[in-house]
């Protein structure tokens, strides 16, 4: 169902969808030996167009792990596109080399654009400060596992919310399950961005800022 889907946003899979993902990391986490050799022969790469750790680590040694091996860069400096290569180019030449691409890009909506030339399944790593849906799917398995289910709860985020992209990411996929509710803690200068709050009064989702 999943395969040579890509993954832009955090709302681009169904509940069902992510529920299978999560089961899986959850089959992954209990039984590591069990997936070692399941992206044997297979080759990420890692098109970093900003710094990045945990995320970019994450990414590599998660390949490693399933078997499969890595390429890419860690900033746009080292890639042609310091050369002036548009981003549509460098993805229609990497797509060449790889079987699946994860990027991060500093401008919002890139990976949507990336997505567009991508010959392969591509996965946002974070574009400006719009999505970062993989740790968006890294907070709901967190979620689960503490809570024991996604419906039913009060979510609480504070601090940068206008450009905390991990923000935007989770509240888009939290919004999806039943009767949960959003309290918003900023200064006003950093409120959640007004499209957010308009997705969540269309779904009649419950929400409140507090400064």
């Amino acid at each position: 169902m999943l395969k040579n889907r890509n993954l832009i946003n955090a709302d681009d899979f169904t509940t069902e969808e992510t529920l299978e993902i999560l089961n899986l990391a959850q089959d992954i986490i209990k039984s590591p030996e069990s997936f070692s050799d399941l992206c044997n022969g297979k080759i990420l790469g890692t098109l970093f167009f900003e710094p990045s750790t945990r995320t970019r680590l994450s990414f590599e040694s998660a390949i490693h792990r399933l078997g499969g091996d890595c390429i890419g860069f860690t900033e746009s400096k080292s890639s042609s596109a310091a050369k002036g290569e548009s981003l549509a180019d460098t993805i229609r030449t990497v797509s060449n080399y790889v079987d699946v691409i994860a990027m991060r890009h500093p401008n919002e909506g890139s990976a949507t654009l990336a997505s567009d030339y991508a010959e392969v399944p591509l996965i946002n790593a974070g574009d400006g400060g719009h999505q970062h849906p993989t740790q968006t799917l890294t907070d709901l398995l967190t979620i689960l596992e503490t809570k024991d289910t996604l419906e039913n709860l009060t979510i609480g985020f504070c601090g940068d919310l206008k450009f905390g992209r991990t923000v935007h990411s989770l509240t888009k996929a939290m919004s999806k399950y039943p009767n949960n509710k959003f309290i918003f803690i900023s200064p006003e200068e950093l409120q959640i961005p007004r499209y957010i709050k308009m997705q969540l009064e269309a779904k009649g989702v419950e929400f409140k800022e507090v400064e």
